[in-house]
């Protein structure tokens, strides 16, 4: 009898699904005040959902890791992102409800979210184990902190020397030194970074790259030996922010998949986010390999220190 090996994945993403329940206001209400919705709509999404399609879409070979509930909604994610060529055969079923989003987005394109983690907080480290071969075939490992820390910490035990490890401290959270010193870069938001202690904790942890993703006025790439890249932002007028720093963590991940550098990979992606929020929704949202490659095309200035 013949064996076959699974095929070789480029990136992998362990994460979180959940369904998106999104609401347009013309404010984001303040604690205790009620305010008028103008519509409604109902998104796959889930910050592992989100990665792994950005990465897909961007031309890389992708697998997830991952779980939702057996209900219409867990069906209805594994359709939407199998559809978009992420293998979902990491992604396994639970008995209870699968993770939901409660999404508010105001005329400027801000949002507030409310994550239920449902499915993804019932992940475990078996299922890390079970799906050890796709961890150990990527080249490239991404995760977020939508699921149980305890995975994260299964995950870069699993994980072979060779592989880069990026981990989106998202939402915000402390992180296990163990953990930290196995990441090759974090890609944290500034209000991120200032729960994880700043750059310098960062780095005493043994974190070498640090990616802060800074909204509209773009990223800055950070080492351990002081130097620092600004990662300029591209000028587009946004509808809805929900998943962009999704989009650039997944589309960082492909273009380093590909072997590109640190600094191409961040400059992709600051492309990919913009383009992301001039859409409405998560996963609708997310840029073609043949539109992210449109916007690049017309070029950036790179300015470093």
């Amino acid at each position: 009898m013949t064996t076959h090996s699974p095929p070789p994945v480029d990136v992998c993403v362990v994460g979180s699904l959940n369904l998106d329940l999104v609401a347009r206001v013309r404010r984001l209400p303040t604690p205790g005040e009620t305010v008028m919705g103008s519509d409604f709509a109902e998104h796959a999404g889930g910050k592992g959902a989100n990665q792994a399609v950005a990465a897909a879409r961007a031309g890389a070979r992708t697998a997830m890791i991952g779980a939702v509930g057996d209900d219409a909604a867990g069906r209805t994610l594994l359709d939407v992102v199998a559809s978009s060529g992420v293998d979902i055969a990491g992604i396994s079923r639970w008995a209870g409800p699968t993770g939901r989003a409660m999404i508010g987005v105001d005329d400027e394109g801000e949002n507030s979210i409310v994550v239920i983690p449902g499915a993804n907080g019932a992940l475990t480290t078996h299922d890390i184990r079970a799906a050890g071969q796709c961890l150990r075939s990527a080249r490239v490992v991404l995760m977020q902190l939508e699921v149980p820390i305890e995975v994260v910490e299964a995950v870069c035990n699993e994980v072979p020397p060779e592989t880069i490890v990026i981990l989106n401290p998202a939402p915000a959270a402390a992180v296990p030194a163990p953990v930290l010193k196995r990441l090759d870069v974090v890609i944290p938001n500034e209000h991120e970074l200032v729960v994880l202690g700043g750059e310098h904790a960062l780095f005493a942890s043994g974190v070498t790259r640090i990616l802060v993703t800074e909204g509209a006025r773009g990223a800055r790439l950070v080492t351990a030996h002081g130097t620092v890249e600004r990662i300029e932002p591209w000028p587009v007028i946004p509808v809805d922010t929900t998943a962009a720093g999704d989009a650039f963590c997944g589309v960082f991940a492909a273009w380093l998949a590909r072997g590109a550098s640190w600094s191409e990979a961040a400059h992709a992606a600051a492309a990919a986010g913009a383009l992301t929020t001039t859409r409405p929704g998560a996963i609708p949202s997310l840029p073609s390999v043949g539109e992210l490659s449109d916007m690049i095309a017309r070029g950036r200035v790179t300015t470093a220190r």
